[in-house]
């Protein structure tokens, strides 16, 4: 908005109207000049307003919001597969599947166990 005002300003400076066939407003008038005014105020208002309102919505959101997926394994269910993988007999599928994950989840959150359950050459 601040560009058009310049440039109208500009023309207005070398002695050109601004006449925009689709709205009423003429600039080579009066009327026509305090109409644009209003539009450009108006327009500047109401892009503050949604501004504003976006702003006072996303704060709440992100005052909470720590990001990302929520994770799918709790302190207690690593503590529950570090003592199983303790056990040499219990596969890694057999705990992810205990704790209701893919052995892939498993390995991202105990990455140190996919070498120690891994066979030997």
């Amino acid at each position: 908005m601040k560009q058009l005002i310049e440039t109208i300003e500009k023309l207005r400076l070398r002695n050109i109207g601004f006449r925009s066939l689709t709205e009423a407003i003429d600039t080579t008038t009066a009327q026509g000049v305090l109409v644009f005014h209003m539009f450009s105020a108006l327009a500047e208002f109401e892009r503050t307003l949604i501004r504003e309102r976006t702003r006072a919505g996303l704060a709440p959101k992100r005052a909470g919001r720590t990001g990302g997926r929520p994770p799918k394994l709790t302190e207690d269910d690593l503590d529950v597969a570090r003592m199983l993988l303790a056990n040499p007999d219990i596969p890694v599928a057999e705990v992810a599947d205990r704790l209701g994950v893919s052995p892939t989840t498993r390995y991202r959150y105990l990455p140190a166990a996919k070498a120690a359950n891994s066979p030997s050459p």
